[in-house]
Protein backbone atom coordinates (compact mmCIF):
# COMPACT_ATOMS: atom_id res chain seq x y z
CA UNK A 1 0.00 0.00 0.00
CA UNK A 2 1.22 3.48 -0.85
CA UNK A 3 -0.53 6.43 0.82
CA UNK A 4 -0.55 9.37 -1.61
CA UNK A 5 -1.12 11.99 1.12
CA UNK A 6 1.80 14.05 2.36
CA UNK A 7 1.17 14.48 6.06
CA UNK A 8 2.32 17.52 7.97
CA UNK A 9 3.36 15.33 10.89
CA UNK A 10 3.91 11.60 11.30
CA UNK A 11 4.35 10.15 14.78
CA UNK A 12 5.90 6.75 15.38
CA UNK A 13 4.60 5.39 18.69
CA UNK A 14 1.27 6.04 20.35
CA UNK A 15 2.12 6.44 24.01
CA UNK A 16 1.52 9.58 26.04
CA UNK A 17 4.00 11.78 24.18
CA UNK A 18 2.89 10.68 20.72
CA UNK A 19 -0.83 10.97 21.43
CA UNK A 20 -0.46 14.34 23.16
CA UNK A 21 1.57 15.70 20.25
CA UNK A 22 -0.95 14.41 17.72
CA UNK A 23 -3.90 16.05 19.50
CA UNK A 24 -2.20 19.44 19.83
CA UNK A 25 -1.14 19.42 16.18
CA UNK A 26 -4.36 18.20 14.57
CA UNK A 27 -6.37 20.82 16.48
CA UNK A 28 -4.65 23.49 14.39
CA UNK A 29 -5.79 21.87 11.17
CA UNK A 30 -2.63 19.95 10.28
CA UNK A 31 -2.72 16.48 8.70
CA UNK A 32 -1.40 14.06 11.31
CA UNK A 33 -0.77 10.32 11.11
CA UNK A 34 0.28 8.10 14.03
CA UNK A 35 1.61 4.54 14.02
CA UNK A 36 1.19 2.23 17.04
CA UNK A 37 2.38 -1.38 17.04
CA UNK A 38 -0.21 -2.44 19.65
CA UNK A 39 -3.99 -2.08 19.67
CA UNK A 40 -5.70 0.20 22.20
CA UNK A 41 -6.32 -0.30 25.05
CA UNK A 42 -3.22 -2.09 26.27
CA UNK A 43 -1.01 -2.18 29.37
CA UNK A 44 2.50 -0.75 29.56
CA UNK A 45 5.28 -1.13 32.09
CA UNK A 46 5.07 2.16 33.94
CA UNK A 47 4.87 3.48 37.50
CA UNK A 48 1.60 5.26 36.64
CA UNK A 49 2.21 8.31 38.81
CA UNK A 50 1.65 11.72 37.19
CA UNK A 51 2.82 14.86 38.98
CA UNK A 52 0.35 17.73 39.20
CA UNK A 53 2.50 19.80 36.85
CA UNK A 54 0.58 17.97 34.07
CA UNK A 55 -2.95 18.41 35.45
CA UNK A 56 -3.98 21.48 33.42
CA UNK A 57 -2.28 20.21 30.27
CA UNK A 58 -4.04 16.83 30.40
CA UNK A 59 -7.36 18.59 30.77
CA UNK A 60 -6.56 20.90 27.83
CA UNK A 61 -6.02 17.79 25.74
CA UNK A 62 -9.64 16.90 26.48
CA UNK A 63 -9.36 14.48 29.42
CA UNK A 64 -11.94 15.19 32.14
CA UNK A 65 -9.76 14.22 35.10
CA UNK A 66 -12.25 15.19 37.87
CA UNK A 67 -14.85 12.84 36.38
CA UNK A 68 -12.35 9.98 36.53
CA UNK A 69 -12.00 10.35 40.32
CA UNK A 70 -8.24 9.94 40.07
CA UNK A 71 -6.32 9.33 43.28
CA UNK A 72 -4.45 12.38 44.61
CA UNK A 73 -1.04 11.50 46.06
CA UNK A 74 0.49 13.80 48.67
CA UNK A 75 3.09 11.74 50.56
CA UNK A 76 6.21 9.78 49.68
CA UNK A 77 7.31 6.76 51.69
CA UNK A 78 10.75 5.24 51.10
CA UNK A 79 12.14 2.15 52.82
CA UNK A 80 15.60 0.64 52.94
CA UNK A 81 16.33 -3.02 52.27
CA UNK A 82 15.45 -4.00 55.83
CA UNK A 83 12.08 -2.27 55.67
CA UNK A 84 12.99 0.76 57.78
CA UNK A 85 11.04 3.59 56.21
CA UNK A 86 10.72 7.34 56.24
CA UNK A 87 7.94 9.56 54.95
CA UNK A 88 8.06 12.98 53.36
CA UNK A 89 5.32 15.25 52.00
CA UNK A 90 5.31 15.78 48.23
CA UNK A 91 5.41 19.58 47.78
CA UNK A 92 3.56 19.46 44.47
CA UNK A 93 2.08 15.97 44.58
CA UNK A 94 0.46 14.00 41.83
CA UNK A 95 -2.27 11.62 40.84
CA UNK A 96 -2.48 7.97 39.88
CA UNK A 97 -3.96 6.65 36.65
CA UNK A 98 -3.14 3.58 34.60
CA UNK A 99 -1.58 3.79 31.17
CA UNK A 100 -4.29 1.38 30.04
CA UNK A 101 -6.95 4.01 30.78
CA UNK A 102 -5.12 7.26 30.01
CA UNK A 103 -3.60 6.13 26.70
CA UNK A 104 -6.98 4.74 25.61
CA UNK A 105 -8.80 7.99 26.44
CA UNK A 106 -6.19 10.06 24.58
CA UNK A 107 -6.38 7.70 21.58
CA UNK A 108 -10.14 8.20 21.44
CA UNK A 109 -9.71 11.98 21.65
CA UNK A 110 -7.10 11.86 18.86
CA UNK A 111 -9.36 9.78 16.60
CA UNK A 112 -12.31 12.10 17.19
CA UNK A 113 -10.06 15.03 16.25
CA UNK A 114 -9.26 13.17 13.00
CA UNK A 115 -5.74 12.02 13.67
CA UNK A 116 -5.16 9.07 11.34
CA UNK A 117 -4.14 6.27 13.71
CA UNK A 118 -2.82 2.98 12.38
CA UNK A 119 -2.80 0.34 15.12
CA UNK A 120 -0.93 -2.98 15.03
CA UNK A 121 1.46 -1.48 12.49
CA UNK A 122 5.23 -1.65 12.83
CA UNK A 123 7.47 1.04 11.35
CA UNK A 124 10.59 -0.59 9.93
CA UNK A 125 12.56 2.49 8.90
CA UNK A 126 12.39 6.24 8.29
CA UNK A 127 14.27 8.04 5.50
CA UNK A 128 14.77 11.78 5.03
CA UNK A 129 15.42 13.29 1.60
CA UNK A 130 14.67 16.64 -0.04
CA UNK A 131 12.79 17.97 2.99
CA UNK A 132 10.41 15.01 3.17
CA UNK A 133 10.34 11.80 5.19
CA UNK A 134 9.40 8.38 3.91
CA UNK A 135 8.05 6.10 6.62
CA UNK A 136 8.40 2.40 5.75
CA UNK A 137 5.84 0.30 7.62
CA UNK A 138 4.23 -3.11 7.53
CA UNK A 139 1.24 -1.38 5.92
CA UNK A 140 3.25 0.33 3.19
CA UNK A 141 5.06 3.64 2.76
CA UNK A 142 3.89 7.06 3.96
CA UNK A 143 5.23 10.58 3.42
CA UNK A 144 5.43 13.45 5.93
CA UNK A 145 7.05 16.87 6.34
CA UNK A 146 7.97 16.26 10.00
CA UNK A 147 8.43 13.02 11.94
CA UNK A 148 8.46 12.53 15.71
CA UNK A 149 9.72 9.34 17.34
CA UNK A 150 7.73 8.33 20.41
CA UNK A 151 8.60 4.66 20.43
CA UNK A 152 9.42 4.11 24.07
CA UNK A 153 12.46 2.89 25.95
CA UNK A 154 13.96 0.67 23.27
CA UNK A 155 12.63 -0.18 19.82
CA UNK A 156 13.57 -1.85 16.56
CA UNK A 157 14.41 1.62 15.19
CA UNK A 158 16.81 2.32 18.06
CA UNK A 159 18.67 -0.87 17.15
CA UNK A 160 18.49 -0.33 13.38
CA UNK A 161 19.86 3.19 13.70
CA UNK A 162 22.48 2.02 16.25
CA UNK A 163 21.71 5.00 18.46
CA UNK A 164 24.49 5.90 20.90
CA UNK A 165 22.85 4.37 23.96
CA UNK A 166 22.46 1.07 22.10
CA UNK A 167 26.22 0.90 21.52
CA UNK A 168 27.09 1.29 25.22
CA UNK A 169 28.72 -1.66 26.90
CA UNK A 170 26.78 -3.26 29.79
CA UNK A 171 27.01 -0.97 32.79
CA UNK A 172 25.22 0.61 35.72
CA UNK A 173 22.86 2.67 33.56
CA UNK A 174 21.74 0.26 30.86
CA UNK A 175 21.23 -3.27 32.17
CA UNK A 176 17.90 -3.09 33.95
CA UNK A 177 14.67 -5.00 33.74
CA UNK A 178 11.31 -3.63 34.84
CA UNK A 179 8.35 -5.67 36.07
CA UNK A 180 4.80 -4.46 36.60
CA UNK A 181 1.60 -5.80 38.15
CA UNK A 182 -1.83 -4.43 38.94
CA UNK A 183 -3.00 -5.60 42.34
CA UNK A 184 -5.67 -5.20 44.96
CA UNK A 185 -4.02 -4.22 48.24
CA UNK A 186 -5.10 -1.83 51.03
CA UNK A 187 -2.43 0.80 50.40
CA UNK A 188 -3.20 4.39 51.55
CA UNK A 189 -4.58 6.42 48.65
CA UNK A 190 -2.63 9.57 49.47
CA UNK A 191 0.79 7.84 49.39
CA UNK A 192 3.30 6.56 46.92
CA UNK A 193 5.99 4.21 48.26
CA UNK A 194 9.42 3.17 47.00
CA UNK A 195 10.70 0.05 48.77
CA UNK A 196 14.33 -0.90 48.28
CA UNK A 197 15.70 -4.38 47.91
CA UNK A 198 19.14 -5.68 46.91
CA UNK A 199 20.00 -4.17 43.50
CA UNK A 200 16.61 -2.60 42.97
CA UNK A 201 13.49 -0.91 44.26
CA UNK A 202 9.74 -1.34 43.94
CA UNK A 203 7.04 1.32 43.77
CA UNK A 204 3.39 1.07 44.76
CA UNK A 205 0.59 3.61 44.45
CA UNK A 206 -3.13 3.69 43.83
CA UNK A 207 -4.62 4.14 40.39
CA UNK A 208 -8.30 3.79 39.44
CA UNK A 209 -11.03 1.37 40.54
CA UNK A 210 -9.45 0.45 43.87
CA UNK A 211 -6.40 -0.92 42.10
CA UNK A 212 -2.70 -0.39 42.84
CA UNK A 213 0.18 -0.28 40.41
CA UNK A 214 3.14 -2.36 41.65
CA UNK A 215 6.23 -1.85 39.54
CA UNK A 216 9.87 -2.63 40.24
CA UNK A 217 13.26 -2.20 38.63
CA UNK A 218 16.28 -4.44 39.09
CA UNK A 219 19.36 -5.58 37.21
CA UNK A 220 19.38 -8.25 34.54
CA UNK A 221 22.16 -9.94 36.50
CA UNK A 222 19.91 -10.28 39.57
CA UNK A 223 17.36 -12.14 37.48
CA UNK A 224 20.07 -14.30 35.94
CA UNK A 225 21.32 -15.31 39.41
CA UNK A 226 17.80 -16.54 40.17
CA UNK A 227 17.62 -18.90 37.19
CA UNK A 228 15.88 -16.20 35.13
CA UNK A 229 12.77 -16.84 37.20
CA UNK A 230 10.73 -13.77 38.14
CA UNK A 231 8.90 -15.65 40.91
CA UNK A 232 12.12 -17.06 42.37
CA UNK A 233 13.80 -13.65 42.28
CA UNK A 234 10.86 -12.03 44.05
CA UNK A 235 10.91 -14.58 46.86
CA UNK A 236 14.69 -14.66 47.24
CA UNK A 237 15.43 -10.95 46.84
CA UNK A 238 12.40 -8.68 47.08
CA UNK A 239 10.89 -10.48 50.05
CA UNK A 240 13.97 -9.69 52.14
CA UNK A 241 12.28 -6.32 52.62
CA UNK A 242 9.39 -7.16 54.99
CA UNK A 243 7.22 -4.41 53.53
CA UNK A 244 7.51 -5.97 50.10
CA UNK A 245 6.96 -9.46 51.47
CA UNK A 246 3.70 -8.30 52.99
CA UNK A 247 2.54 -6.85 49.68
CA UNK A 248 3.52 -9.88 47.60
CA UNK A 249 2.01 -12.40 49.99
CA UNK A 250 -1.23 -10.57 50.81
CA UNK A 251 -2.15 -8.79 47.57
CA UNK A 252 -4.52 -10.12 44.96
CA UNK A 253 -2.67 -10.08 41.63
CA UNK A 254 -4.81 -9.13 38.65
CA UNK A 255 -2.48 -10.27 35.85
CA UNK A 256 -1.98 -13.93 35.00
CA UNK A 257 1.61 -12.97 34.13
CA UNK A 258 3.60 -9.83 34.99
CA UNK A 259 4.49 -7.30 32.31
CA UNK A 260 8.26 -7.34 31.81
CA UNK A 261 10.66 -5.26 29.74
CA UNK A 262 14.42 -5.77 29.53
CA UNK A 263 17.49 -3.80 28.46
CA UNK A 264 16.14 -0.62 30.06
CA UNK A 265 18.72 2.15 29.69
CA UNK A 266 19.08 5.40 31.61
CA UNK A 267 22.03 6.49 29.50
CA UNK A 268 21.95 9.83 27.69
CA UNK A 269 20.01 9.95 24.42
CA UNK A 270 19.90 12.48 21.61
CA UNK A 271 16.71 14.48 21.18
CA UNK A 272 17.05 14.53 17.38
CA UNK A 273 18.19 11.60 15.23
CA UNK A 274 18.56 12.20 11.47
CA UNK A 275 15.98 15.02 11.65
CA UNK A 276 13.46 12.92 13.63
CA UNK A 277 12.35 14.67 16.85
CA UNK A 278 12.51 12.28 19.80
CA UNK A 279 9.85 12.63 22.49
CA UNK A 280 8.96 10.64 25.59
CA UNK A 281 11.31 7.86 26.64
CA UNK A 282 12.87 7.88 23.14
CA UNK A 283 14.47 11.22 24.07
CA UNK A 284 15.68 10.27 27.55
CA UNK A 285 14.51 8.07 30.37
CA UNK A 286 14.22 9.33 33.94
CA UNK A 287 14.85 6.90 36.77
CA UNK A 288 11.70 5.76 38.61
CA UNK A 289 13.17 7.17 41.82
CA UNK A 290 12.50 10.61 40.38
CA UNK A 291 9.22 9.54 38.83
CA UNK A 292 7.41 11.81 36.45
CA UNK A 293 8.25 9.96 33.26
CA UNK A 294 4.60 10.43 32.28
CA UNK A 295 4.72 14.17 32.96
CA UNK A 296 8.03 14.51 31.14
CA UNK A 297 6.61 12.76 28.09
CA UNK A 298 3.65 15.09 27.89
CA UNK A 299 5.71 18.21 28.55
CA UNK A 300 8.14 17.17 25.82
CA UNK A 301 5.20 16.86 23.44
CA UNK A 302 4.30 20.46 24.23
CA UNK A 303 7.84 21.63 23.48
CA UNK A 304 7.91 19.63 20.25
CA UNK A 305 4.50 20.93 19.19
CA UNK A 306 5.49 24.57 19.55
CA UNK A 307 8.56 24.06 17.38
CA UNK A 308 6.83 21.89 14.78
CA UNK A 309 4.04 24.47 14.50
CA UNK A 310 6.57 27.29 14.03
CA UNK A 311 8.33 25.36 11.25
CA UNK A 312 5.12 24.41 9.43
CA UNK A 313 4.12 28.08 9.59
CA UNK A 314 7.54 28.87 8.01
CA UNK A 315 8.47 31.08 10.95
CA UNK A 316 11.63 29.02 11.46
CA UNK A 317 13.47 26.50 9.27
CA UNK A 318 14.06 22.85 10.03
CA UNK A 319 17.52 23.43 11.49
CA UNK A 320 16.19 26.03 13.90
CA UNK A 321 13.32 23.72 14.87
CA UNK A 322 15.72 20.91 15.73
CA UNK A 323 18.16 23.14 17.64
CA UNK A 324 15.38 24.89 19.56
CA UNK A 325 13.72 21.63 20.49
CA UNK A 326 16.95 20.04 21.74
CA UNK A 327 17.93 23.10 23.76
CA UNK A 328 14.49 23.52 25.31
CA UNK A 329 14.29 19.80 26.13
CA UNK A 330 17.69 19.91 27.83
CA UNK A 331 16.82 23.05 29.76
CA UNK A 332 13.61 21.50 31.02
CA UNK A 333 14.72 17.94 31.80
CA UNK A 334 18.51 17.50 31.98
CA UNK A 335 18.68 18.42 35.67
CA UNK A 336 15.97 15.88 36.54
CA UNK A 337 17.81 13.14 34.70
CA UNK A 338 21.12 14.09 36.34
CA UNK A 339 19.62 14.03 39.84
CA UNK A 340 17.94 10.74 39.04
CA UNK A 341 21.20 9.10 38.02
CA UNK A 342 22.91 10.27 41.22
CA UNK A 343 20.12 9.05 43.48
CA UNK A 344 19.94 5.81 41.50
CA UNK A 345 23.47 4.93 42.57
CA UNK A 346 22.55 5.30 46.24
CA UNK A 347 19.62 2.87 46.11
CA UNK A 348 19.59 -0.92 46.07
CA UNK A 349 22.49 -1.14 48.51
CA UNK A 350 21.72 -1.49 52.20
CA UNK A 351 24.44 0.79 53.55
CA UNK A 352 24.14 3.65 51.06
CA UNK A 353 20.33 3.48 50.99
CA UNK A 354 20.00 3.52 54.76
CA UNK A 355 22.51 6.36 55.14
CA UNK A 356 20.82 8.44 52.46
CA UNK A 357 17.34 7.94 53.94
CA UNK A 358 18.53 8.90 57.42
CA UNK A 359 20.09 12.05 56.00
CA UNK A 360 16.84 12.88 54.20
CA UNK A 361 14.89 12.31 57.41
CA UNK A 362 17.15 14.48 59.55
CA UNK A 363 17.63 17.24 56.97
CA UNK A 364 14.11 18.20 55.98
CA UNK A 365 15.18 21.11 53.78
CA UNK A 366 17.45 18.83 51.74
CA UNK A 367 14.72 16.20 51.35
CA UNK A 368 12.28 18.86 50.20
CA UNK A 369 14.80 20.29 47.74
CA UNK A 370 15.59 16.89 46.19
CA UNK A 371 11.93 15.91 45.91
CA UNK A 372 11.01 19.30 44.45
CA UNK A 373 13.77 18.94 41.86
CA UNK A 374 12.04 15.83 40.52
CA UNK A 375 8.87 17.81 39.78
CA UNK A 376 8.62 20.51 37.15
CA UNK A 377 6.46 23.59 36.97
CA UNK A 378 2.89 23.40 35.63
CA UNK A 379 2.78 23.84 31.88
Amino acid sequence: MQDDITYDLAIVGGGLAGLALSIQTVKLGYKVILFEKEQYPFHKVCGEYVSLESWDFVQRLGVDLPSLNVTHIKKLQVSDIKGVFFEQPLPLGGFGISRYKLDHILAQIAKQAEVIIHEQIRVNDIHFSQELFTIESTKGNFTAKVVAGSFGKRSNLDVKWTRDFIKHKPGKLNQYIAVKYHIHFPFPKEKIALHNFENGYCGISNIENGTCCLCYLTTANTLKKNNNSIAQMEQNILWQNPLLKEIFTKAKFLYSEPLVISQVSFANKKQVEDHVLMIGDAAGLVTPLCGNGMSMAMHASRIAFENVHAMLQQKINRTAMEINYSRQWQKQFSKRLWIGRIVQRLFGNNTSTSTFLKLMHKTKWLAKKIIRATHGEPF
